[in-house]
C-alpha cells in the first residue's frame, strides 16, 4: 500500500482492518448487482408473449437503477482509495447470483429477478449492518437506500405475478 493510501485511511478515520472490512463487502455487491444488472438487460431484450409491453418496459426501468446504484457503489469504493471489481470475472466468480439463458418465459424471468432481489437485499442488509458497525454512515446511508428500493420493487413484481 502506497503512502498515499495510508493518508487516505487516516483522513476518512478508519483503520486499514475496517477499510478493507467496507470495501471487501461492498466489492460483494457490487459483483451481485453487475450479474443481476445483465440479468435484466438479457430479459429486457428476450422477453417475449403477453406481458412483453410491461415487463419489456419495467426490465429497462430496474436495469437503468441497477446501473446508477452500481455507479455509487464503485464511486464509494474508490472513496476508500481502493479499486472496485470491473471484470466480468471478478463479478462471476463473486456473486451470489447466477446468469440463465434467454430462453426463458416471462414468468420464470419475473421468478429470477425477485430471487435476485432477495440476494440483494440479504447482501445489503449484510453490508449495511457491517458498515455501520464500523461507523460508515454514509455508506449504511447509501445502502439504506437501495434496499428501501429492491423492497419496493420485490413487492410490486409479487403483485405482477399473482394476475
Amino acid at each position: 500500500m502506497s503512502n498515499k493510501d495510508k493518508r487516505v485511511f487516516k483522513k476518512l478515520g478508519y483503520k486499514q482492518s475496517e477499510t478493507d472490512k467496507i470495501v471487501k463487502s461492498l466489492n460483494k455487491l457490487l459483483a451481485n448487482y453487475h450479474v443481476h444488472y445483465q440479468k435484466l438487460r438479457n430479459f429486457h431484450w428476450n422477453v417475449t408473449g403477453g406481458d412483453f409491453f410491461d415487463l419489456h418496459e419495467k426490465f429497462e426501468e430496474l436495469y437503468d437503477e441497477a446501473m446508477e446504484n452500481i455507479d455509487l457503489i464503485a464511486e464509494r469504493i474508490r472513496v476508500f482509495g481502493y479499486t472496485p471489481y470491473s471484470l466480468i470475472t471478478d463479478y462471476l466468480e463473486n456473486s451470489d447470483i447466477k446468469e440463465v439463458g434467454t430462453d426463458l418465459s416471462s414468468a420464470e424471468m419475473v421468478n429470477e429477478v425477485l430471487k435476485d432481489f432477495e440476494i440483494l437485499a440479504e447482501n445489503m442488509n449484510d453490508c449495511a449492518e457491517s458498515v455501520g458497525d464500523l461507523g460508515d454512515l454514509a455508506t449504511e446511508d447509501m445502502l439504506v437506500a437501495f434496499i428501501k428500493s429492491i423492497e419496493l420493487h420485490h413487492w410490486m413484481l409479487t403483485s405482477f405475478q399473482k394476475n
